[in-house]
């Protein structure tokens, strides 16, 4: 873990944001003392944050639109509706009426 003053960190950004990149962290130390830490993110948390920014990206522009809730309460509770015969039997019948 590399440790920075904060003057040095305010200059040195970038050099200390690839190191972080690089999958190490870097403690912030203000007088000596340790006020921070920057870690690099989870792959989870910057897919699920590339993710949210390209939604809000396409929700601005006017593409999609995102809905408010779950799912409506009647659409879990209805079964769906059983079917009679097989498709197969169905297409045979068929043929041998020759529609």
């Amino acid at each position: 873990m590399k440790k920075a003053k904060i003057a040095d960190l305010k200059n040195n950004l970038s050099r200390y944001l690839d190191h972080v990149r690089g999958g190490q962290s870097v403690l912030v130390l203000d007088r000596d003392q340790p006020v921070a830490q920057i870690v690099p993110l989870r792959q989870s948390d910057r897919s699920t944050m590339e993710n949210e920014s390209r939604l809000t990206r396409l929700e601005r522009k006017g593409f999609i639109r995102r809905g408010s809730g779950g799912l409506p309460a009647w659409l879990g509770k209805r079964k769906p509706p059983r079917l009679r015969g097989s498709v197969l039997g169905d297409l045979l019948k068929e043929r041998e009426v020759g529609w």
